[in-house]
């Protein structure tokens, strides 16, 4: 038998059942987000939270899914607790359902705490500035959207296209530069199906990156409430591992669209008024409680760094979740269907990619002097390059001058030689070896974007000539 809480209260007035959640009549004294126990009258025992309160009616939502609830014989006690996930540091290494229950065949968490899975707010004038590089091997996020330790900086990405091989990439090869950083990944899946569990399982073990990951799997087919639970659990270890343990800890979160859909599934349930596309009209809001826990802390060492993956319906990418993802993260990284198609790995478009807090985490004593420069200058020969792509259709390569056939040939080597990378994990050192060798099919007159002393630094005419 679970332990009830002394304030707990009873009720067996369970109105009616709607999808995952159950309507209780004339309970009193209960609050909203408590936790509920639902005893079904075979015994068995399940975990509800209170979603609304009215004069006469609770709403609650049941995780583990409402099959088998009769409503004349089934008991509910309202504990008088918020939702609450026992945390160690013993977690690393170990896997666990949506709601924090160990899911690897393991012994229960002993917990060195028990918190709320909302969590605590960030007082905005305890904030610091984000201004550390994080190595995460991949040069088209470490050399032209580079993540910065506390940003939260979402992969935007379309159906069928590889964002489960890259989250997977991150978190095996991501880390802090330095001398005895202590760094940590807690991976957050939300409805995978068996077949991408077993992906993630696999990886996470070959290459042995497991014993540093928190691993939360919800899969497709447990119960959706669960799904919103699933990051909030994930966050209040983070938030334990980093402002207790003084970890660096970053969360990957995939895939968002299966929160929204859950969203959007228990509001539909609780018969409230849409918005865009059926979605809640608090989504914002929502999506918001769960971006903003990441970050850092005057007088902490330790650090939350997000990556939300997001699916993107129909590579549309004004669609309301990764609208308002955007509106609320500090940037995104883009996956093209068009790259994937021709074979480029990771297929990141650059373009359309933007790390807003960069120039934070880049520069002497993070990465490189020279990063920003050829960061900009790769930007825009890599885009006129393609404009001439969409010019050559029209009136064919031999209407160019040579430097346009120059920009063409950029425009392909880097997209061949720095985009593409597979499984390669690269050093910071080496993603600026390949830009510098890319850049270097230029003409030197046309590298405007770069101080005259970094060329002459670390181009390679000059430093072959050294």
């Amino acid at each position: 038998m679970k332990a009830i809480s002394l304030v707990s209260k009873e009720c067996r007035t369970v109105s009616y059942v709607s999808g995952p959640l159950i309507f209780v009549e004339n309970v009193k004294g209960v609050t909203f987000g408590e936790i509920v126990e639902i005893i079904l009258p075979n015994g068995d025992h399940r975990t509800g939270q209170v979603l609304d309160i009215s004069e006469r009616m609770a709403v609650i939502q049941v995780y583990e899914g409402t099959s088998w609830v009769d409503s004349s014989k089934t008991r509910v006690i309202f504990t008088g607790e918020p939702a609450r996930i026992n945390v160690s540091r013993d977690m690393l290494g170990r896997v666990f359902n949506g709601v924090g229950k160990p899911r690897d065949g393991g012994p229960e968490v002993i917990p060195e705490a028990r918190l709320d899975i909302v969590g605590s707010a960030i007082n905005p004038y305890a904030r610091d500035k984000p201004s550390d590089f994080i190595q995460t091997g991949i040069s088209a996020i470490d050399g032209l959207n580079t993540l910065v330790r506390g940003q939260k900086l979402p992969i935007f990405t379309g159906s069928g296209l590889p964002a489960n091989k890259l989250a997977a990439q991150i978190a095996r090869q991501a880390k802090v530069l330095g001398e005895g950083e202590n760094f940590a990944v807690i991976f957050v899946a939300m409805g995978i199906t068996h077949k991408e569990a077993s992906f993630f399982m696999q990886d996470f073990e070959r290459t042995g990156a497991l014993e540093r990951v928190v691993f939360f799997m919800n899969l497709a087919d447990d119960p959706t409430i669960e799904r919103i639970a699933t990051p909030r659990c994930a966050l209040t270890t983070a938030e334990f591992l980093a402002f207790k343990h003084d970890l660096h800890v970053l969360v990957i979160l995939t895939d968002m669209i299966n929160y929204c859909e859950a969203l959007r599934e228990v509001s539909t349930a609780r018969e409230e008024v849409p918005g865009r596309r059926g979605y809640p009209g608090y989504m914002y809001t929502d999506l918001a409680s769960i971006y903003e826990r990441a970050g850092r802390i005057k007088g902490k060492k330790g650090s939350i760094t997000q990556i939300p993956i997001l699916t993107m319906p129909d590579d549309d990418i004004t669609h309301p979740v990764p609208d308002l993802t955007g509106y609320i993260t500090e940037g995104q990284i883009v996956l093209s269907r068009d790259l994937y198609r021709r074979g480029v790995d990771p297929p990141i478009d650059s373009l359309p990619c933007l790390s807003r807090l960069m120039n934070l985490g880049i520069g002497p004593g993070k990465t490189r002097e020279d990063h920003r420069n050829v960061a900009d200058q790769l930007y825009a020969s890599y885009a006129y390059g393609r404009d001439l792509r969409r010019l050559v259709a029209i009136v064919g390569e031999e209407a160019l001058t040579e430097l346009d056939r120059t920009y063409l040939k950029f425009a392909d080597e880097f997209e061949k030689r720095f985009i593409t990378q597979g499984d390669e994990n690269r050093s910071i050192e080496d993603t600026f070896a390949i830009a510098w060798d890319v850049l270097s099919l230029l003409p030197m007159e046309e590298l405007k974007r770069i101080k005259v002393e970094y060329i002459k630094k670390y181009h390679p005419i000059y430093k072959g000539a050294s």
